[in-house]
């Protein structure tokens, strides 16, 4: 469980400038935990962590990730690409 940052020390920044994030998955409601996103999207480009607001985004990034770190590498396409039978 890791504190949002109005809940109080340590929290994710924290725990973003101590590098013990790899991934952040934001899934935000209400007034306070907007106010905290935009510091987290900051974080998360300064210290070059994958950052996503939905389930189904994170579950793509790790599929990603783990493409990548088995040396397979990755074809940049058009979502079009993908739908249409492209190559």
């Amino acid at each position: 469980i890791v504190n949002k940052v109005y809940e109080g020390r340590p929290n994710i920044l924290d725990m973003i400038k101590n590098r013990e994030i790899d991934l952040i998955i934001n899934t935000k409601s209400g007034k306070l935990t907007a106010k905290d996103s935009s510091s987290l999207r900051r974080a998360t480009l300064l210290y070059n962590i994958p950052y996503t607001t939905t389930v189904a985004a994170a579950k793509a990034i790790v599929m990603a990730l783990k493409e990548l770190k088995q040396g397979k590498g990755y074809q940049v396409r058009s979502i079009q690409e993908y739908y249409s039978g492209e190559k």
